[in-house]
Parts: structure tokens; C-alpha cells; sequence
């Protein structure tokens, strides 16, 4: 598979049989093979992840679906593209010949998407992160801690082919906890850190921690929008 980072936490994946563009906002876009069908998702509603530029992608790529959460207004999808697009709240599911979409609950707003195209699992998490804040109130970061981990807890012993997940570095010290909790539940062969604002140090930060010993060989560095990776 063909990995292309776009910008924050957009990434488009070319698969043998389809493409997957994951909230896209902005930056951009590598050609798209007209014979492919292209998926588009957002994760949630907020500008960093969702905008309604996506839907112009319809003039140029006939063959297209919009999966989008449920927290996204029905009325910002244009009339004409409705039939074409999917809404998904936490823990539901959708399936068409090509494609299966399992989703999970954010910690944030909206849903994690969990993929499986051509044999191959692929984990978004959109903005369902361990949101752990320095200076924020005692309990709220150990309820976040507590709603992160049991969500996670839901995907025990499940493998991704490739997991993209937040490495926000506003987070401070606590800024590797999301991927080290995740590693822990569930697993990923290949993991591409995102949500970094441009902060392209944040994996090799990562990799230095003795926490990511079993696997910081499987952190894939970003150094530009635009990067594309073969996995």
C-alpha cells in the first residue's frame, strides 16, 4: 500500500482494489486512480479534520463515498451527494463488496475508524486519544484516563496492518501516553504518528522513550506534508 501524509491528521492510503482519504482538510492531494473508488472519512466535525472542500472531490472522482461521523450536520453534505454518503456513530459498522468500517468512540468528539480493504486492517483513531493535559483538573484527566483506556480495551489483541495515531505534543510530558496505552491493548505492524502540528521531532521524542522499546522500530517519521511511504 501507498501511504501519503496530506497535513495534521489527513493521510491518503491507495490500496490495490480502493483509495482512503482520512480527515482531510486542507493540502494537497496526490492524483487519485480513476479506475479506484475512493473513500473519504471524517472522523468528526471539528476544522482540523472535517471540511466541506471534501465534497468537491466529487467533481473530479465519480466513483466516491463520503463515510462521515454522525456529529457531522446532514445538512453541509450537498442534496446530490447524500445517496453516496455514510453516517456512522460509535460502535456501528458498514460493509460494501470492498470495504468493512468498524467504528469506536472518541475520547474528543465523533468516532475511530477500523478499516479492512484487500486483507489489510487499517486503525484511525480521528481524535480518540489519551488527552492527558498538565494544569487541567486532577479528575478529569483520570476520568480521560480511565474512558481512553477502556476504549482501547475493546480492541485487545487485534492486530492493525497500519494504525495512524496522535502525537500531540501539546500534551507536554504526557504526549506519548495515547500510542504507549494503545500498544498495550491492541497492536499495529506499522505505526504513523499525526495530530503533531507540524512539530515533525515528535516520533524520533517518542522513540527515545524507554517505553517504546518493543516497538519503535514500527514508528514511521514524518519529516514533510506530501511524504509518501510503501508498506
Amino acid at each position: 500500500m501507498k501511504i501519503t501524509y496530506i497535513h495534521h491528521s489527513a493521510f491518503m492510503i491507495e490500496a490495490e482494489s480502493a483509495v482512503l482519504l482520512f480527515d482531510y482538510f486542507e493540502g494537497d492531494l496526490p492524483e487519485i486512480p480513476a479506475e479506484k473508488m475512493l473513500y473519504v472519512f471524517s472522523s468528526h466535525r471539528h476544522g482540523d479534520h472535517f471540511s466541506e472542500m471534501i465534497f468537491d472531490l466529487a467533481k473530479k472522482h465519480e466513483k466516491i463515498k463520503f463515510i462521515l461521523s454522525s456529529d457531522i450536520w446532514r445538512k453541509r453534505v450537498p442534496e446530490n451527494l447524500r445517496d453516496c454518503t455514510v453516517f456512522l456513530g460509535p460502535d456501528e459498522t458498514w460493509e460494501d463488496e470492498l470495504l468493512n468500517v468498524e467504528t469506536y468512540k472518541s475520547t474528543d468528539e465523533g468516532v475511530a475508524f477500523w478499516c479492512k480493504v484487500d486483507g489489510q486492517d487499517i486503525y484511525h483513531a480521528g481524535d480518540l486519544n489519551h488527552w492527558y493535559w498538565e494544569g487541567e483538573d486532577e479528575q478529569w484527566n483520570k476520568d480521560m484516563t480511565i474512558a481512553y483506556r477502556a476504549e482501547i480495551e475493546k480492541m485487545r489483541g487485534r492486530v492493525a496492518d497500519i494504525a495512524f495515531l496522535p502525537l500531540d505534543p501539546r500534551l507536554e510530558q504526557h504526549f506519548y501516553l495515547g500510542i504507549d496505552d494503545y500498544m498495550k491493548a491492541a497492536d499495529a505492524k506499522v505505526i504513523f504518528p499525526m495530530h503533531f502540528w507540524e512539530q515533525f521531532d515528535v516520533a524520533a521524542r517518542l522513540k527515545a522513550l524507554p517505553c517504546s522499546e518493543t516497538y519503535r522500530d514500527r514508528i514511521m517519521e514524518i519529516d514533510s506534508k506530501g511524504q509518501t511511504f510503501i508498506v
